[in-house]
């Protein structure tokens, strides 16, 4: 049984003329770098169409729509899901989300995220099917022994490998690939399973309680297998290409026919962790690394738990985690699933009073900021509004998300005030006014 509702959510218009206007300069003052993603090393980022020339990519500007998604389980879960195109040039984010399995598993749920990389057809197939391969091996049972479902889940991720290689074989590709990131729900246990850099972060009683580890190259024990596997890593990436070291697909590098197929340069096997259930779980996330490029794993939890405390709707949660990372300057594509328990924060008058207040106390400094600007003779254009703010020391931001998570209402507040300052104008230079 699966329990959701989707949709697909247009942007605003004003920020969309935001995005046309001054995207650029605005998000050159938020930006601390440009992101990097999965995929394989990209050169000739410039783009162009010669011969040799690899397109860039990245866009001009960003893809801003978001696709959402919610649901619930009949016995206390609820989650939503988000996910945009940003910067990339393709969107090779995918996910699936399961709150019920069904049968004798009625009371489990199944999530994951999928980070494509070098194309989208690789993350699209494992998200349609390799559910269908972990349970296919008939060692996900309602018991919950813990080995067993950590067997089942390792076999099935092989499985998926294998009919992955075979399709290659027989259509004729190589290239492509996808890092995975799921969780099994179960009556007592969360299962964290994680192949590549995407990530799962569990918060418990208000903290991080446990997270997934990055399947980097430069790892040590990363490392040693893909040098043992004949293989090097240079600029951090198996032999200076590929930023991951486990994945789903990319059989170009998994040639060594004289190691098995988890001692390959790159590896299909996840790394699977129960974590026992408890009351104190609030709530999980698993997002693709366009996520974490940005913020770290205390950070977002903080972040996450106090937007609980202020927002019923989940996608919206959701929705507000991509705009933050994409403020602090992610380029790639964005996926984030959230999962929330029973014991998850709920609504707080006191936390909405605060809330009301900082977006109060923000829409008075920048018409104060605007004034000040045009009484000096200046424009005040958004990048300078901005500029001045992020010197302002204001109290209440939300923990985690700082200045960068209430852009959308400074920019709100910012386009109030020039839309009042043209109503102004045009009032002073109307015949009546004239007279």
């Amino acid at each position: 049984m699966r329990t959701s509702r989707k949709g697909s959510v247009e942007m605003p218009a004003f920020v969309r003329q935001l995005v046309k206007e001054t995207e650029k300069r605005v998000t050159s003052f938020f930006k601390g770098g440009r992101g990097g993603g999965a995929g394989e090393l990209s050169v000739g980022e410039e783009g162009g169409e010669e011969e040799g020339v690899i397109p860039s990519p990245y866009l001009d500007r960003p893809v801003l729509d978001k696709h959402m998604q919610e649901g619930y389980a009949s016995w206390g879960l609820t989650y939503a899901l988000a996910s945009m195109q940003g910067w990339r040039a393709h969107m090779e984010d995918f996910h699936n989300c399961f709150p019920q399995l069904g049968g004798e598993l009625a009371h489990w749920g199944f999530f994951a995220v999928f980070d494509g990389h070098a194309g989208s057809a690789v993350a699209q197939h494992c998200s349609r099917n390799l559910l269908d391969h972990i349970l296919g091996t008939g060692k996900i049972r309602a018991d919950d022994d813990v080995l067993r479902v950590t067997e089942g889940i390792k076999e099935g991720f092989f499985l998926m490998d294998k009919h992955l290689h075979a399709m290659a074989c027989r259509e004729g590709w190589e290239r492509g690939g996808t890092t995975v990131v799921a969780t099994a729900i179960t009556p007592h246990h969360i299962y964290f399973v994680n192949c590549g850099d995407s990530r799962a972060v569990l918060c418990r009683a208000g903290r991080v309680a446990f997270s997934t580890e990055d399947h980097k190259p430069f790892s040590p024990g990363e490392r040693e297998r893909i040098e043992n596997a004949g293989g090097s890593v240079t600029l951090q990436r198996v032999n200076g290409s590929l930023a991951v070291s486990r994945a789903l697909g990319d059989f170009s590098y998994k040639t060594a026919e004289w190691r098995p197929v988890t001692e390959q340069m790159v590896s299909p096997e996840p790394e699977v962790s129960a974590v026992e259930r408890s009351p104190a779980d609030e709530f999980l996330v698993l997002a693709c690394d366009g996520v974490w490029d940005t913020v770290t794993n205390e950070e977002l939890c903080a972040f996450i738990h106090s937007r609980l405390r202020v927002c019923t709707d989940l996608r919206e949660v959701c929705s507000q985690v991509i705009d933050l990372c994409l403020y602090k300057g992610s380029l790639d594509n964005i996926s984030i699933i959230l999962v929330c328990f029973p014991g998850a924060p709920q609504l707080s008058p006191e936390a909405l009073h605060q809330e009301a207040e900082l977006e109060d106390f923000l829409e008075s400094k920048v018409a104060e900021i605007y004034e000040e600007l045009s009484t000096r003779g200046e424009e005040p254009d958004l990048l300078s509004v901005l500029t001045v703010l992020a010197s302002t020391v204001i109290p209440g931001l939300p923990p985690g998300g700082g200045l960068q998570s209430k852009r959308n209402c400074i920019i709100s507040a910012y386009y109030q005030q020039k839309e009042a300052q043209r109503s102004r104008l045009a009032q002073e230079l109307s015949p009546t006014n004239a007279k």
